[in-house]
């Protein structure tokens, strides 16, 4: 599934970390390594001007001294234009299955501030996104548990296959987790009776989603119950097991919706610790 990696980059923090995540995953899946850097249509000129290697071809040699790629296809590319525009595009002309971005960039004259980059394509892009944090200390990507939270909805649905990809290749733990949302309910006997339901609704939910990461020959499925506000549950979440990652699914969208992220996701990608990797279903129409 995972066999063309995108990632973007201003050589900041952000792009570093990103980096060696997609190094990370391309030698478990033998994926090609796409690093391009996009000068600002709207920045100055002379960001063109480089001499011998370009700015991400510079990128990849300043890499290597923290980052194993021996053995590792690597394309270089630079565009030019709106930067989350051409991020999508070059993701779309080549086939991309998967962007990896940093949270944050550097600002100034020279550099794009990634981090609105970085949302934007998270909300806009076909393909999954995986966001790393900026301030993630270098050299501690890696997979081995899978936070899936899931709702049973058609936007938790798209999660399922990544998450079975990544951790049936390398025999991750995958902890799937559904939150039963009662902020809106009193404490009655309707309420009792509503709770019942949502908690039925959770338990089909991880059930279903334990049956296909199985038959996707994921080993090892942990499955969680638990209640209060969706996204600091999980959030609390990562920290109960320990999580190296979170990936989560969105509604897919069409017009002027498709620029709302779910708001579970997207405070997700702004304060998990740990990388979030963001599947827009494919089915359109639906709220998150």
């Amino acid at each position: 599934m995972f066999d063309s990696i995108l990632v973007p980059t201003d050589g900041s923090p952000g792009s570093e970390r990103a980096f060696e995540a997609a190094a990370t995953l391309a030698r478990t899946h033998d994926a090609t390594v796409h690093v391009l850097s996009v000068v600002d249509e709207h920045g100055p000129t002379d960001d063109w001007d480089y001499d011998g290697d370009s700015p991400a071809e510079a990128f990849i040699e300043s890499q290597a001294d923290h980052v194993d790629t021996e053995g590792l296809s690597i394309t270089a590319a630079v565009r030019e234009g709106v930067v989350h525009d051409a991020v999508l595009d070059y993701a779309n002309e080549t086939g991309i299955d998967l962007i990896i971005m940093g949270t944050h960039g550097r600002t100034g004259v020279r550099r794009f501030l990634l981090g609105s980059v970085t949302e934007k394509v998270v909300r806009l892009a076909d393909v999954p996104v995986l966001s790393v944090k900026a301030d993630a200390e270098p050299g501690t990507i890696s997979f081995d548990d899978i936070l899936l939270p899931t709702d049973g909805s058609s936007g938790a649905e798209a999660a399922i296959e990544p998450t079975g990809t990544l951790a049936s290749e390398t025999d991750a733990t995958v902890h799937l987790v559904s939150v039963v949302d009662t902020r809106s309910l009193g404490i009655d006997v309707g309420s009792t009776v509503i709770v019942d339901e949502l908690e039925s609704v959770a338990t089909d939910a991880v059930e279903d989603g334990s049956d296909q990461l199985t038959k996707m020959g994921v080993k090892a499925v942990e499955t969680a119950i638990t209640h209060g506000i969706p996204y600091q549950a999980i959030l609390d979440a990562i920290e109960d097991t320990d999580a190296d990652l979170v990936v989560i699914g969105t509604h897919g969208r069409t017009g002027v919706d498709r620029y709302l992220l779910g708001s579970v996701a997207e405070k997700l990608v702004r304060t998990s610790p740990v990388p979030v990797m963001t599947v827009r279903a494919s089915d359109v129409g639906e709220e998150s």
